[in-house]
């Protein structure tokens, strides 16, 4: 009977010890994320980018302790559903997601496919409003998608496109080198928008110079720039203005420069994905670049917050470090937190107030129309070293030095959402 004392005791204790462990696992269940992005074909390069940032900015989250939640901390987890870039796998994606009991999603990599999840997120809430969803959007940024298409379910943690072309011609509007302009842009509603916007600003600021090229090509199809390079060359520009993004910006500069072409580049992505090292000496001075935070932005605490994601992803091809997807992830853990749910409308009430800073750079979400509003910086492309380039970009010794800063109230713009709030 002793044996069986001992015997039972330990029982118990094993027992006791397993219902201890198995209520800390599910106190500990992760609050899982989709990441709904191009991680396949041309592009794949700037969904792996944006995959990177965000699993770092989980890990910066789950190191202390996850969101507080009630019945214990919660990290975060990202899941990759891949929509190859086009919007009919990204809503069969949504669908999966949805299915698998995701309620917090997350896109940038095209404004297409951001507009076709804003809709469908709306028409799935309005249908089943026990299983709302929140869309998190951090590179999308055409900007009817917190105009017109505004949605109380969708946040832009991005600057759109009219904010950063308003940024980028106020170093534009200065350079007098500048008389003859070629533009040319992605062939769908994001690269159209930027030629549309560009046009309108250099009317009103610059009307002196010269549009002598305005075209689009197809999204990430175009394998060989050379014929479009070459138009530009003929053309005279002194500058080519173009949203182009990931290898479709990468090939352009590259057939640019094979051909012989030294204009200068007023970009909104030109800092990396290639850039640098494709362009090397024949870059400097010449490619411009706007956008929230840069590696070279001045201050100690940027300067760490840099070196720490340098030591997490030290190869050179992943050097491409996004603040706004930091602070999103930073603004989800807040809201969460706030709003002590996972809940789609709690979790949205909390969004649209949040607050959030890292590393000197801070900014807030505009509840009306659901547009984050931070600081827009542009950079010029130098040679490491030289003053205002500590860091170069992707190894290549080049690097970009910030030229200009706009407050969040000057980079702000008007809107036109007429924001539709769920009943309560």
């Amino acid at each position: 009977m002793k044996g069986w004392s001992h015997l039972a005791r330990w029982c118990c204790g094993v027992w006791f010890v397993a219902l201890l462990f198995c209520q800390g696992a599910a106190a500990q269940a992760p609050v899982r994320i989709a990441l709904i992005e191009t991680l396949s074909g041309p592009l794949a390069n700037g969904g792996e980018a944006a995959f990177r940032n965000l699993v770092w900015a989980t890990e910066r989250v789950n190191a202390r302790g996850g969101v507080a939640l009630p019945g214990g901390g919660r990290p975060l987890q990202m899941v990759r559903y891949d929509s190859k870039g086009h919007s009919e796998e990204a809503l069969a994606a949504l669908r999966a997601a949805i299915d698998d009991g995701i309620r917090i999603v997350m896109q940038g990599n095209s404004s297409a496919v951001a507009a076709a999840l804003i809709d469908a997120i709306g028409k799935h809430n309005e249908r089943e409003p026990d299983k709302r969803v929140v869309f998190l959007n951090y590179a999308a940024v055409d900007p009817v998608l917190t105009n017109e298409r505004c949605s109380y379910w969708h946040f832009r943690f991005d600057a759109h496109a009219d904010m950063r072309m308003a940024a980028l011609m106020q170093v534009l509007r200065e350079d007098r080198s500048v008389q003859r302009i070629y533009l040319i842009g992605q062939d769908y509603s994001f690269g159209q928008a930027v030629l549309r916007e560009g046009r309108r600003q250099l009317g009103l600021l610059r009307p002196d110079v010269q549009i002598v090229g305005d075209e689009l090509h197809p999204l990430g199809r175009v394998k060989d720039f050379i014929p479009y390079a070459t138009k530009i060359k003929a053309s005279g520009a002194q500058a080519v203005l173009t949203g182009n993004f990931g290898n479709d910006l990468t090939l352009l500069v590259k057939a640019a420069r094979d051909i012989g072409f030294e204009g200068k580049f007023y970009t909104f992505y030109g800092n990396a994905l290639g850039v640098p090292g494709v362009l090397g000496e024949a870059g400097v001075g010449k490619v411009v670049a706007v956008a929230e935070w840069f590696a070279n932005v001045p201050g100690e605490s940027a300067q760490a917050f840099y070196r720490s994601f340098r030591q997490r992803f030290p190869r050179p091809q992943d050097d491409y470090v996004h603040m706004r997807m930091q602070l999103m992830m930073e603004a989800l853990a807040q809201s969460i937190e706030k709003a002590g749910s996972l809940q789609a409308e709690a979790l949205a009430q909390q969004l649209e107030r949040a607050q959030v800073g890292l590393a000197g750079h801070t900014g807030s979400m505009r509840a009306a129309d659901h547009q984050f509003q931070q600081p827009l910086r542009v950079v010029l492309m130098d040679r490491q070293g030289t003053p205002g380039v500590a860091f170069d970009s992707e190894g290549s010794g080049y690097g970009f030095r910030v030229i200009k800063t706009l407050p969040a109230e000057q980079a702000e713009q008007p809107h036109s959402c007429k924001m539709q709030r769920p009943q309560r």
